[in-house]
C-alpha cells in the first residue's frame, strides 16, 4: 500500500504526543524500587532455550535480555512479558538476564546472567501433557468473550463494495458471527463523534447536536445482540482547536477541543440521548465510555498530555452527570503508555475511573494489577486493542501462527484481565486504505467475504472449552507447547494444545520446534468418543487453500464457492472410541499448530 494516509501514518506513528510533566509525573514516579529477579534458569531444548525465574513483588512484567540487550522485534510494541517464563527460539548460544518492570519507564536491575544454547533439532522431541478430569481448578475465564474491535461503525451503513463484496452487510454479518459463535458481548470502534455521523455543527455561533446517524449505527449493533463500548472521539471539525490535524484515510480530527465546556456539553448530550433511546439501566448494566484513543501518540492526539488529562476529567464528569452508575475509563493508550500517569492524575483530580484500558500488540499483555493496588484502586483491566501485530498490511496474522499466538495471549490473560479485545473482527477496514486483495495482512479475524482465518478457528476451539477448568501439567521438551483443559457439565472433556513462538521470524514454521505430544487424561469412566480438530498449515487454513488455487487479488464467483466449501475447522483424524481409565494419545504437533482433543461420554 502506498496511499497518502499510509505514508502519513508511517511518518508519524513513532512520535509520542509528549511526556507528562508537573504533578502527574512526580506522582507517577513514586514507585517501588524493584530488585533483580532471582533463580534464573536456562534449560536448553531442541531449537530453543526456556528461561524461568522467581517473581518480583510489585512487577507488572519482565524484560528478557540476550547478550546484554533487551530482546525486541520490529512488530512487537511492548517486548516485556507478564510472567516468569520465556522461550527463546531461532537463536544460538547466548547469555541471558532478566529485569523486572513496575511501570513502562521503571525498569529494575538485571539478574545474574546465565549462559545457554539450544540443542540441535531432533526427531521425536516430546512434550507430555497430563490432564486430571477429576480436578477442577476454577471456572474457566474467557477474556476474548467480552468485546471485539471493529472499524468505525459508520462503515455498517456503507453501500460500497471491496473486492466485489458489500461492505456494510458483510461487516454486520462479521459482528453477528462474533456474538453468535464466539459469545462476544460488546464491540469497540473509533470515530463515533466524527463528521460522517454529523453529531456536532455550529450554526450562527451556536452548537447544534444531531444524533440521528448515531442511532442508525447503534440500532444495528443492538440488533446483533452486541452492546457498544463507546470510544469518545474523535473531534468534530467545528469543535476542534485545529481541524487540520487528522489521521487515517477518512481524516479523523485528532485535535483537542477549542472549547472544553462545549466538549463536555456534547458528551453529556450524547449520553443523555442514548439513555433516552435505550434506557438508563441498559447503559449502566451493559455499556461503557472510553475517553479517546491512544492519546500518547502524536498521530492520534495533537494536544499536550495535560490537555488530554483535562479532556479526561471533563469527559468523565459529563458521563457521570447523566448517571453515577455509568462506567467511564481510559487512557486507551498505545503500548501500555500513560497508565501510571492517569492513575496518578485521577488521584489528584478526583475524576472517576471505572476501568483501566490500554493496548499492546505482538505479545501477551502485562499485569497492571500491582500498579492498581499501589494506587488503591480495584477496577477491571481492559485491553481494548490487542493482536499479533500493530502493523497494517502485515501478513503474519493470516496463517496458523496467528492462531497459536491468540491462544497464548488468551491463556496468559485468563483470570487477571477482564477483557482482551482482538483488533478487529473483519478485514472490512479502511484506516489506511481498503484491502487491495483477499489476503493482505489485514487485522480481521474474518476476511472480506467473511472467510474464517486460523485465528478465528483458534477462538472457536477456545470457546468450545467447558466452564470447569481442569488441572493440566506439561513435562519434557515443552518449548512453546501449552495446554488448556476443561470439563462440561455433561462430562465432556476438552484438551486444547498448541505449539507457538513469539519469534515472528519463524511465523512460517520451524521444523526444529515441532513436538510429539504424549497426552494422558486421567479420571475417565467408561467409553468415550474421541475427536481431534487441528489448525496448521494443512488444516483449517483457508489462506493456504487460496494459494493452492493460484492466489491473486480477488476470487471469481466460482472461486468464492470453492473457498467457502474449504473454509472448515478440520479434523486431524476420524473420530474413534476409547475405553475408560487413563486415556493416552500420541500425535505430532508442528510449530505453529493447534489441536483440540474432545472426549465425549
Amino acid at each position: 500500500m502506498n496511499t497518502a494516509a499510509h505514508r502519513d501514518w508511517q511518518d508519524r506513528i513513532g512520535q509520542a504526543s509528549g511526556p507528562a510533566s508537573g504533578g502527574v509525573t512526580s506522582q507517577a514516579r513514586h514507585r517501588p524500587a524493584l530488585v533483580a529477579p532471582t533463580g534464573l534458569r536456562a534449560v536448553p531444548g531442541a531449537g530453543q532455550v526456556t528461561l524461568t525465574w522467581e517473581p518480583v513483588p510489585g512487577a507488572i512484567g519482565y524484560l528478557v535480555h540476550r547478550d546484554g540487550a533487551p530482546i525486541t522485534q520490529p512488530d512487537v510494541d511492548v517486548p516485556a512479558v507478564p510472567g516468569c517464563r520465556y522461550v527463546d527460539t531461532g537463536h544460538g548460544a547466548a547469555a541471558y538476564a532478566v529485569a523486572a518492570l513496575s511501570a513502562m519507564d521503571a525498569v529494575g536491575p538485571l539478574s545474574e546472567a546465565v549462559p545457554a544454547a539450544p540443542l540441535p533439532a531432533r526427531e521425536g522431541a516430546t512434550a507430555s501433557v497430563r490432564v486430571d478430569a477429576r480436578r477442577v481448578t476454577r471456572t474457566l475465564p474467557r477474556p476474548w468473550a467480552y468485546m471485539v474491535g471493529s472499524e468505525h461503525l459508520s462503515y455498517l451503513l456503507s453501500a460500497d463494495e471491496t473486492g466485489g463484496r458489500p461492505i456494510g452487510a458483510e461487516l454486520s454479518e462479521a459482528l453477528r458471527v462474533m456474538h453468535d459463535e464466539l459469545g462476544v458481548r460488546a464491540v469497540r470502534a473509533h470515530a463515533v463523534l466524527c463528521d460522517d455521523l454529523g453529531v456536532y455543527k455550529e450554526v450562527d455561533g451556536r452548537a447544534v447536536h444531531d444524533f440521528s446517524r448515531v442511532d442508525e449505527v447503534y440500532d444495528k449493533v443492538m440488533a446483533l445482540g452486541l452492546r457498544p463500548i463507546v470510544e469518545l472521539g474523535y473531534m468534530p471539525r467545528d469543535l476542534a482547536a485545529d481541524p487540520s490535524k487528522t489521521v487515517f484515510g477518512y481524516e479523523a480530527v485528532v485535535s483537542p477541543p477549542k472549547d472544553f465546556e462545549a466538549w463536555g456539553d456534547l458528551v453529556r448530550a450524547l449520553v443523555e440521548h442514548l439513555a433516552g433511546r435505550y434506557g438508563i439501566q441498559e447503559l449502566v448494566d451493559h455499556w461503557a465510555f472510553e475517553v479517546w484513543n491512544e492519546p500518547n501518540l502524536a498521530v492520534f492526539w495533537s494536544g499536550t498530555p495535560e490537555e488530554y488529562f483535562l479532556l479526561y476529567d471533563v469527559t468523565a464528569a459529563a458521563v457521570k452527570n447523566v448517571h453515577p452508575g455509568l462506567r467511564v475509563g481510559g487512557p486507551a493508550s498505545a503500548a501500555d503508555g500513560w497508565v501510571e500517569e492517569l492513575l496518578a492524575h485521577v488521584a489528584g483530580s478526583g475524576a472517576a475511573l471505572d476501568f483501566l484500558s490500554t493496548h499492546t500488540y505482538g505479545n501477551a499483555p502485562l499485569d497492571w494489577r500491582p500498579a492498581l493496588a499501589r494506587h488503591g484502586r480495584d477496577v477491571p483491566v481492559w485491553w481494548t486493542e490487542w493482536g499479533p501485530t500493530p502493523t497494517h498490511f502485515h501478513g503474519i496474522g493470516d496463517g496458523p501462527f496467528g492462531a497459536a499466538f491468540l491462544l497464548h495471549g488468551m491463556k496468559s490473560a485468563a483470570g487477571r484481565i477482564a477483557a482482551l479485545s482482538h483488533w478487529v473482527a473483519s478485514d472490512h477496514f479502511e484506516e489506511l486504505g481498503r484491502p487491495p486483495r483477499l489476503f493482505h495482512g489485514g487485522f480481521g479475524l474474518l476476511t472480506v467475504g467473511n472467510l474464517r482465518k486460523p485465528r478465528f478457528h483458534a477462538l472457536t476451539l477456545a470457546s468450545r472449552l467447558g466452564d470447569l477448568e481442569l488441572a493440566a501439567t506439561l513435562d519434557g521438551d515443552v518449548a512453546g507447547v501449552e495446554a488448556w483443559a476443561a470439563r462440561h457439565d455433561d462430562g465432556r472433556i476438552d484438551v486444547l494444545v498448541w505449539n507457538g513462538t513469539l519469534n515472528q521470524a519463524q511465523a512460517g514454521g520451524a521444523p526444529e520446534l515441532s513436538r510429539t505430544i504424549e497426552l494422558t487424561v486421567d479420571g475417565l469412566d467408561g467409553p468415550h468418543t474421541l475427536t481431534h480438530h487441528r489448525i496448521d498449515h494443512d488444516h483449517s487454513n483457508v489462506e493456504a487453500v487460496w494459494r493452492s488455487m493460484g492466489g491473486g487479488a480477488w476470487p471469481a464467483e466460482e472461486q468464492w464457492d470453492r473457498l467457502r466449501a474449504a473454509n472448515t475447522l478440520d479434523e486431524a483424524a476420524p473420530p474413534s472410541t476409547v475405553e475408560g481409565g487413563p486415556v493416552t494419545l500420541t500425535f505430532d504437533l508442528p510449530m505453529p499448530g493447534v489441536s483440540l482433543i474432545e472426549l465425549t461420554p
